[in-house]
């Protein structure tokens, strides 16, 4: 988490939604879940990128990161004769609001503890030498 918050200030948070500041996603991937979550029925890998334009394999690493991010469910369809694909859809809106509502909260009890952190090594009555003057 710590690792995240650093590349996040490295970047100066310029998230631009959700998507992108809780799962790092990327443009395509937030394409290819805008496609998903629009369509009626569930969309096999083909059909995403005709969707976004983009290769097959391109749209497959996608929405195998949508799929690891769980904001995609994937399910699969069999042949009569043998054989199956495999078809995504969006994942329960409120399943992934839950997810994002406990990543922020994660979030929000390591900044607190950081700030503990902070405030032990530089606060008030610090043994460090090298401290900086307590932040009022």
């Amino acid at each position: 988490m710590v690792e995240a918050l650093n590349r996040d200030l490295e970047r100066d948070l310029e998230c631009t939604g959700l998507l992108e500041c809780l799962y790092e996603l990327n443009d395509l991937d937030r394409e290819c879940y805008r496609v998903v979550s629009k369509a009626e029925d569930p969309l096999t890998v083909d059909e995403i990128g005709d969707a976004v334009n983009r290769e097959r394999s391109t749209a497959y690493r996608s929405i195998q990161r949508l799929l690891e991010a769980g904001l995609v469910q994937q399910s699969q369809v069999n042949y009569e004769q043998g054989g199956y694909y495999h078809v995504y859809t969006i994942t329960d809106p409120d399943t992934v609001a839950e997810t994002m509502r406990g990543r922020v909260n994660d979030w929000y009890a390591q900044i607190g503890y950081l700030i503990s952190q902070f405030r032990s090594k530089y606060g008030t009555g610090s043994d460090d030498p090298g401290s900086p003057p307590p932040v009022t």
